[in-house]
């Protein structure tokens, strides 16, 4: 049984990778913030994309619909990368207190909202394209479809992994 100081799995951690409950901490740190680095690059590029939408010629032919459903993804985008951000900006502010294990479960958490902020701008995206090039019907159809695999790959796929364990 773990207490919110011990990391998580640390006696098979221990056993195992012969590792102490700090050098986990660290791992995890340093696993989180490889993963960081993946999304963060993701969403920036994505967010930078949006932003330049409105200064384009043919943005007024965009829906209302379209408009709405913009303005929901550009701003899913940037509270992902808010949020994809914030670990390292704790780790600033944290830096050389001895606050590790908080940096490991807040930044995972903040990780974890970033990734859901991200699937709604990656399913706003699907839906404001398709709307604009075919209609808002399939629009719709499409970031349905893109919310399903979104799920299955990101949600349920690995949930069916711990189940089957």
């Amino acid at each position: 049984m773990t207490d919110r100081s011990t990391p998580f799995n640390a006696e098979w951690n221990s056993q195992a990778r012969g590792e102490t409950p700090t050098q986990q901490l660290d791992r995890n740190w340093l696993g989180l913030l490889q993963e960081l680095r993946v999304e963060q690059t993701g969403v920036q590029l994505l967010t930078g994309f949006l932003l330049t939408l409105p200064f384009q010629q043919r943005f007024d032919d965009v829906s209302t619909f379209g408009r709405a459903v913009y303005l929901m993804t550009v701003s899913a985008s940037i509270i992902a990368t808010i949020l994809l951000i914030a670990p390292v900006g704790m780790h600033r502010i944290l830096f050389r207190h001895k606050a590790i294990g908080v940096l490991v479960q807040v930044g995972n958490r903040l990780a974890i909202a970033g990734l859901v902020m991200l699937g709604i701008a990656l399913v706003g995206v699907v839906a404001l394209t398709f709307d604009f090039v075919v209609g808002p019907l399939v629009g719709i159809v499409a970031a349905l479809v893109a919310l399903s695999l979104l799920l299955a790959l990101w949600v349920a796929l690995p949930r069916w992994y711990l189940k089957s364990r």
